[in-house]
Order: structure tokens, then sequence, then C-alpha cells
């Protein structure tokens, strides 16, 4: 049944009190030739639920799966195992809703559910204190620049060559609005990261230093000495996480020395989606609290001394004056952080470093055989669970030719990076629990043909 709330009288009705004699006349100010006389072109007419259903399917077989394949796409979007309970979760009655839990009576459950969000991110990062979450880490990472601003009272950032392109494609978009200085340039193919430039950039003019941990090249590089300088010249260090299962192996940005963490919470409980919708994270020091965007929970007791959760701090523009508030985020990715917190309570903090350690295992294993092939080199000397490899010719004609071949090869960087010519033989490739030794093989044949 069609829902069709106003029967013609309804429509009649509320004509005449505006002064209309039929709809056609509220559109009277439209030109004639800019007004539909028929179907829209291109677009079918309307069908049955069971030809729409059979269209949809036919268009979605079109589609690979990432487990129809060997997979090795990753560069910010990672594919792991996402257990069948964390789906059955985040179904629930209590959970499942678009209330958001301005009313703690009516959303207690949401509401320690995000206060447990908050503290599991607030550990994983090394952090004082962690933010409900934020739309995704693009985004995160620019609200964080925006808080080093508020913060220092400086408007030039320095961001890493290891930064995710997009990442810094947001930020650029932003600061046209902001009038933010931003300092950067692309990577270049070499195992070192850009540490050494970055403290020689850093200035008592600068708002923050903003680095990438793995960066997009997939190297790990000790920030502590970074911190230190910044610190020096009052600028904030953020570091950007877009894998948070490496923080099951690796020191936390926040033991080095970081003031701000952000980063992508997808890995954790979100499948990828066709690319979202994901989950922000955002985590600080305890001294910086009171600018932190978004809104944060917290825990507090009732009138009966029971224990309860409210929303604590809400900086933005739906709660107070426009002058007053951090960020005009609009919410939060409730229901993917719900599934992060749901993925890692399944975990735990064993199951997490058991699950980072398989991962950088596997990584380490088909970086080994993909490096034995001719014309092919491997250009860190540490990671993670991904890793750029360096060929003898063009990468992106090489992940298209593959990709026919059904092999998902990587990500080239020539495609992050079109303009810059010398990172065309660049191939990141993403290795994670969900790889077989099969998989590693039939990329790596694949891979040689090709560069045969």
């Amino acid at each position: 049944m069609r829902y069709l709330p106003l029967t013609p009288e309804d429509r009649q009705s509320m004509l005449a009190k505006i002064g209309v004699q039929s709809v056609d006349e509220l559109f009277v100010d439209v030109p004639e030739e800019a007004r539909l006389t028929g179907p829209i072109h291109g677009l079918p007419m309307h069908a049955g639920e069971m030809a729409v259903e059979a269209h949809m399917k036919a268009l979605a077989k079109k589609n690979h799966a990432a487990g129809d394949m060997p997979f090795f796409l990753g560069a910010g979007a990672y594919r792991h195992h996402v257990p069948a309970s964390v789906d059955h979760i985040i179904q629930r009655g209590e959970f499942l809703t678009a209330y958001t839990p301005y009313q703690p009576e009516i959303a207690q459950g949401t509401l320690q559910t995000l206060f447990e969000f908050q503290t599991q991110v607030a550990r994983l990062f090394g952090v004082d204190v962690a933010n409900a979450s934020m739309y995704d880490g693009s985004t995160a990472c620019w609200e964080a620049i925006t808080m080093a601003r508020r913060v220092t009272k400086r408007s030039k950032a320095i961001l890493s060559s290891g930064l995710h392109p997009h990442y810094v494609s947001v930020a650029n978009t932003m600061a046209k609005f902001t009038k933010d200085h931003l300092v950067y340039e692309a990577p270049a193919l070499e195992a070192a990261t850009d540490g050494e430039s970055l403290l020689d950039q850093i200035d008592n003019d600068t708002s923050c230093l903003v680095v990438q941990y793995p960066d997009i090249l997939g190297r790990i590089a000790d920030m502590s000495a970074l911190a230190e300088k910044a610190k020096a010249h009052k600028a904030l260090l953020i570091a950007v996480v877009t894998e948070p299962v490496a923080l099951g192996a690796i020191t936390s940005p926040g033991e080095m020395g970081a003031d701000i963490v952000v980063g992508e919470g997808q890995s954790l409980g979100v499948g990828l989606q066709f690319g979202g919708p994901y989950v922000g994270l955002f985590g600080c020091k305890q001294k910086y609290l009171r600018q932190m965007p978004g809104r944060l929970c917290g825990e507090t007791v009732d009138a009966e001394g029971k224990r309860g959760f409210v929303l604590t701090l809400s900086t933005r523009e739906q709660h107070i004056r426009r002058e007053k508030a951090t960020s005009n985020i609009c919410t939060n990715s409730g229901l993917c952080a719900l599934a992060f917190t749901a993925h890692m309570t399944l975990l735990g903090e064993k199951g997490l470093r058991e699950l980072a350690m398989l991962n950088h295992r596997k990584a380490v294993q088909a970086a080994d055989r993909l490096s034995k092939i001719p014309g092919v080199k491997l250009l860190n000397d540490s990671f993670f669970n991904e890793f750029t490899l360096v060929l003898d010719k063009d990468a992106r004609p090489l992940v298209r030719a593959l990709a026919d071949q059904r092999i998902l090869a990587g990500v080239s960087l020539g495609r992050l990076y079109p303009q810059e010519g010398p990172l065309a033989h660049g191939l990141i490739v993403a290795v994670t629990e969900t790889v077989s030794e099969d998989d590693v093989e039939a990329f790596a044949s694949a891979l040689e043909g090709a560069l045969a």
C-alpha cells in the first residue's frame, strides 16, 4: 500500500488556503522550458517489486566481492574477517535506532556502548580521552588540524609526505575556507620516512605537524623526536592511524608523545562496503579536552545512586551557540562505532595482539615471495601488514591486467598521485589475515607473468 496521507479533499483545502487552484500553479515561476513534459530521459519507468529485484540482482552480478578472488587492496581501507556475532549485535533493537541520545533515560544502551567505544579508542591510541566518534578518518584529520589552530592560535600546519593523499585533499579543500596554510609535498620512493626534513620545518609559526603511522607507503617511524621538537615550539603533534589493527603490534602514538591521535576505524567491525559508511576515531591529551570536536559520553549516577551514562561534553553547533562550537559536525557514526566496539570486545587485548601478529607474519611472507620476482623491489625496511613494491614498469596498467585475471593486486601509486611521474612504478600491497598462501602464490605467478 502506498503511503499517501492526504486525500484529494485535503489537497484542495490546502490549495484554497494559499490561494491557488491547482498544484501546477505552485510552479508558475519555473520557466516553461525547464519543466518536465514527460518521463525523465534514461530513467526507466516504474516496475513491480519482483522486476526491480531481478534488475538489481543483474546489476549486482557485474560487481566482484572482495572475497571472490585474491585481494591485496589497502591504502586506508582494509579487508579483515568480521565475526558474524558483530552483525547480530548491531541489529539488536537496543542499538539499531536512528534516535540521537539527547535524552539519556531513553538511550542508556547506546550511551554505554559509546562510553566503552571511547575507552577502547583511548587505550588503543595511548591517549587520555577519546570522543564518541567522527565521520571518517579524513575528516577527523581535518578536525584535528582546526583543533590545533584553536589551541595554538596559529594557522601553519605541516603535513608529512607520508600522509594519505585523500586526507591531504580533504585538508586542502577545507583550508580554502579557513585560510589555514598547509605545507606539503608528495612522498619519494625511498625506505626512509621524511622525519628528518619534518624536524627542520617546525618553527614558532607552526600550529601542528601531521604524521601518518604507519604511513601511506607502509613505513613505520618513531615519532618521539618529532613530539619533542613540536613541544619545544609549542606546536602539536597529530598522528593519523588508518589501520588500527597495527596498534596491536607497534607502540601507540600517545606513548611517543602525540598530542592528538585520529584515524579510521573501518578495519575493526566494519566491512569495506563500497567505501562507506566508516567511522572516524579521535583522541587527545586531557589538557586539550575542551577543544575536542564532536561529543563525549560520560559515566555518572542517577538520583537513586545507580550507574548511568550521559552526554557529558557536546561542543558542536547542535548543542551550543555557534561562536562557542568547536565543530559543525552534525553527528557521529554511531552504528559503525558500535560495530567497532563489538569487534574489539570479542577480540580483547590478547586477541587484538594475536590478530596483529598474524597480519604481520603473513605480510612478511608475502613480501619475501613477491620481492624475489625479477623486476620487483621491496621498498620498506619496516612495515606492519602493508608494504610498497617498486616495479620496473608503470603499475597502473599492470594492476588492470591482473584484475582482468581476477586478482586484485594492490593500489598503484600512480592512481593516488597522478601528477607525480616518479611514483608511477610504486604498488602498495596490503596483506591481512584473510589472505591465504594460495592467494599469495596466485598473485606472484600473475605478477611474474605480467612483468616478463
